[in-house]
């Protein structure tokens, strides 16, 4: 009599148990589907949007909820960048107003200004290329150290003082001094602010998946801009008779504008440590935790790659200031037309480098583009003694400027993006100031060389100058192709 009770008491306590388990059972597949699917987001929409499907439980009803339905939609590319999104691009564009109201016309003042040899004002102009190219290594590994804030803060403050100095300097060892402090001030700003810049750009992507790309085009763009209007401002205020003294002052005041506005609005906290351990995770067998930072990121075979391949670009860049010259006098007997030439570039990139990035970086990937425009460069070189003559003989020149600013918007914004995929997170600012002075090197090194073809005929020199974009489109072949995040779930785009 009372086995039967108590069999049917083990029974109905298995199905209790059962039940619940079963309930939790169903229950945590969903609430696991329902945790991951916001960190599903990469920069391929499709992966997003098959994230979002799976994320469904087989028993989900056929009408989903609106949220469901917004999820499961592709992320819009253009999305609203954040407000710390908008200060680093802000910052870029006021950067380049002050630093191209002034250096434009460094080189007449010291000249004609205060009666410098020609060998002297070469001198100083190069002390100060060296003095921040050459030191961006330095800002970066800085930044990495204590943060973004300080280095920026610092880097203005140094900037500051270096246009105040110079505007007043007026024998050679204070001129000097003054460019020195000049160019390590943006040795000490501009990694800061790139390598932000690449590190929210990731984030964004991973939080509405509009692409680091179009991020990254913004902020050259806005740099652009800045180099477009600086000369501008410099020239207004040569004409209304303040001279380059006026000239030092007015970039003086711009970045005191940019120094009270990042004391006030850039963050307080060092920002790398607020990136998710699963995101500092080493996409490459070379960062790993522990070794120097030095060492991590040199012995990285993938960045060291990307270095040289952005350097291709850097030399055939600086054709710009060496070769173009020697064509437009070539052509019209004088340099006249140059700054027609400069400010065509830079309004391309500012009309262009937007929609342009839109377009690559929904179709291919990093490396896709970072191959395509350096070729679309050595298409440029090579275009010069194949291209008939146009108005007044500009047509070559012009040409080479249009298809080197095409493959400048392409390149850039993919290299840069690239860098968070070769390094550890907390190792990004070194990186981003290494990846500047090692091309800073190369430039150094090829200006020498190709200097040295400026004597040889016109076709031979153009063929060899396309050579070395050219190469840095084949080393390119080698690099990953890139992807939209850390995540190791994350799916590289087609291309």
């Amino acid at each position: 009599m009372t086995t039967r009770p108590k069999g049917r008491t083990a029974d109905a306590r298995s199905e209790a148990r059962a039940a619940p388990t079963a309930r939790t059972a169903n229950a945590r597949p969903e609430a696991r589907a329902a945790h991951t699917a916001p960190t599903a987001r990469t920069a391929d929409a499709r992966s997003e949007a098959h994230a979002a499907t799976t994320a469904r439980t087989p028993n989900a009803p056929a009408h989903a909820p609106a949220a469901a339905l917004a999820a499961r939609r592709r992320p819009r590319l253009a999305s609203a960048p954040t407000p710390y999104l908008r200060l680093l691009t802000a910052t870029q564009f006021a950067f380049n107003i002050g630093f191209y109201a002034v250096l434009p016309y460094l080189a007449t003042h010291l000249g004609s200004g205060l009666g410098m040899a020609g060998w002297l004002v070469g001198l100083v102009l190069g002390l100060r290329t060296f003095s921040q190219q050459g030191l961006f290594v330095v800002g970066g590994a800085l930044t990495d150290r204590y943060g973004p804030r300080p280095v920026v803060l610092a880097g203005c403050a140094l900037r500051i003082a270096g246009f105040g100095w110079l505007a007043f300097a007026g024998s050679t060892a204070t001129v000097i001094a003054a460019v020195l402090l000049i160019g390590f001030a943006a040795a000490l700003f501009s990694p800061a602010v790139e390598s932000e810049a690449a590190r929210e750009a990731v984030r964004h992507e991973r939080a509405t998946g509009s692409p680091r790309a179009h991020v990254l085009a913004l902020f050259s763009a806005a740099g652009q801009a800045g180099a477009f209007l600086g000369p501008l401002l410099g020239s207004l205020l040569l004409l209304l008779g303040g001279g380059f003294r006026a000239a030092c002052l007015a970039g003086a005041l711009v970045f005191v504008a940019v120094l009270a506005g990042h004391a006030r609005l850039m963050p307080h906290r060092e920002r790398v440590r607020d990136v998710p351990e699963a995101d500092t995770a080493a996409t490459t067998p070379t960062a790993q935790p522990g070794r120097p930072a030095l060492r991590a990121v040199f012995a990285n075979r993938a960045f060291l790659l990307l270095c040289l391949a952005y350097s291709g670009y850097l030399v055939a860049y600086n054709q710009l200031y060496l070769s173009l010259p020697v064509e437009v006098q070539r052509a019209t007997g004088s340099e006249a037309a140059l700054g027609w030439l400069f400010a065509l570039s830079s309004l391309l990139v500012v009309t262009v480098q937007l929609p342009l990035t839109r377009f690559s970086a929904r179709r291919i990937a990093p490396r896709t583009a970072l191959i395509t425009g350096l070729a679309v460069v050595a298409a440029g070189f090579a275009a010069v003694p194949l291209t008939p003559a146009g108005p007044r003989g500009l047509l070559p020149a012009a040409t080479f400027v249009v298809l080197l600013t095409l493959g400048q918007m392409l390149l850039v914004p993919a290299a840069r993006g690239l860098v968070p995929d070769l390094v550890e997170d907390r190792q990004l600012g070194l990186a981003t100031g290494a990846l500047s002075s090692v091309s800073g090197i190369a430039v150094l090194a090829g200006s020498a060389a190709t200097g040295a073809l400026l004597d040889v005929s016109a076709p031979v020199r153009w063929a060899v100058l396309a050579a070395v974009p050219l190469t840095g489109a084949v080393l390119a072949f080698t690099l990953p192709a890139g992807r939209g995040g850390k995540e190791p779930g994350a799916r590289a785009v087609a291309g």
